[in-house]
């Protein structure tokens, strides 16, 4: 996979997931983790409700992606919710 976008879902070696950011000059992150961020007794309010894992792959090591799906909506809980389908080169 020589462009990967984002919300496209990627698998890299062993990791896989989805593709968060993209600066197509230097890097991408691939989201390839998603947990309840713990209450914090000195925030009043939380504004994030999650810690994502993320891992940088530059661009020399696009073409070692597969790509397996795009999502169009992000926000979704299942694949279902998600509308994933496959993107044309």
């Amino acid at each position: 996979m020589d462009d990967p976008q984002v919300d496209d879902y990627v698998r890299w070696g062993d990791l896989e997931g989805w593709v968060y950011f993209k600066d197509p000059q230097y890097y991408i992150t691939i989201e390839i983790g998603v947990r309840p961020k713990p209450n914090c007794e000195y925030t009043r309010e939380e504004k994030h409700k999650y810690i994502h894992t993320l891992i940088c792959c530059f661009p020399w090591d696009w073409n070692k992606l597969e790509y397996v799906h795009t999502r169009k909506n992000r926000y979704g809980k299942t694949l279902e919710d998600m509308e994933i389908y496959i993107r044309e080169f």
